[in-house]
């Protein structure tokens, strides 16, 4: 009868240890990294896909981005972000539930944050007006006024027409007046008239888009533009200056 060695006891002992061990290890790795990747989601930061053209030529249809929730806890929105929305009132079409593995699969990878969000309720717009603003469409020129002061945007997408809707709103406290960057197929607020002036809740805002950030050859930062710097801008009109009457909207653009 052959005796074992001592030291293959030992070894036989680490290898039972180590084993279990490296599975718990790898456990813990991956729960950690998804609570932090959930952290960071509801928090910090999420990604978006764009669901239209409605911000182009900003924005391309299918492009990533990044969108800050700091701001919305340590901020203000300001006039000029590009914000990310949860769908204010039937703006947008019932989405179609997900089905399948594969559907519920990619709707718990969005939830924790692995994938971007593309759950078809949330909508991205430039801010035009915040509470207390007086936006008006249009000067003679066809551009919308915002207090008064005639908006030169060079963001739109070409030929920049804004006057599809004419209207003279005052945006309520706590909420806020958004456009698309394509103005010919964009249905934002001025097509919601009828309902709280076309406005967005602030609670709505899930945050700033702060980045593109795919594909790589339309990477970039999205800041304020600086026509949204001028302090003419903060003379906000009386509530007895400023109508709150608008002009019946024409059909909205069909929008995905």
């Amino acid at each position: 009868m052959t005796e074992t060695n001592p030291q293959d006891r030992v070894a036989d002992r680490r290898k039972e240890h180590s084993e279990p061990s490296l599975g718990r290890e790898l456990f813990i790795i991956v729960v950690v990294a998804l609570l932090l990747s959930f952290f960071v989601r509801t928090f910090l930061a999420q990604a978006f896909f764009v669901p239209s053209g409605s911000m182009e030529n900003t924005l391309q249809i299918q492009d990533r981005i990044l969108v800050s929730k700091l701001s919305n806890h340590f901020g203000e929105v300001q006039r000029g972000e590009i914000v990310v929305f949860s769908d204010p009132s039937n703006w947008l079409p019932e989405p179609e539930p997900a089905s399948g593995i594969a559907g519920i699969m990619r709707n718990g990878l969005m939830w924790i944050g692995l994938l971007p969000s593309d759950t078809g309720k949330d909508l991205v717009k430039r801010v035009i007006g915040i509470g207390g603003d007086n936006v008006v469409c249009c000067d003679t020129d066809g551009r919308i006024t915002l207090n008064g002061v005639s908006l030169v945007e060079p963001y739109l997408k070409p030929p920049g027409s804004t006057d599809q809707v004419q209207f003279n709103i005052t945006v309520p406290q706590g909420r806020v007046f958004v456009m698309g960057d394509n103005r010919g197929d964009s249905s934002d607020s001025r097509f919601h008239l009828d309902e709280e002036s076309g406005t967005v809740p602030l609670a709505n805002i899930v945050g700033r888009v702060a980045y593109v950030i795919w594909p790589i050859s339309s990477w970039s930062g999205e800041p304020i533009p600086d026509l949204f710097t001028n302090p003419a801008l903060n003379n906000q009109p009386t509530p007895s200056a400023s109508p709150a009457s608008s002009d019946e909207a024409e059909p909205s653009p069909s929008e995905s």
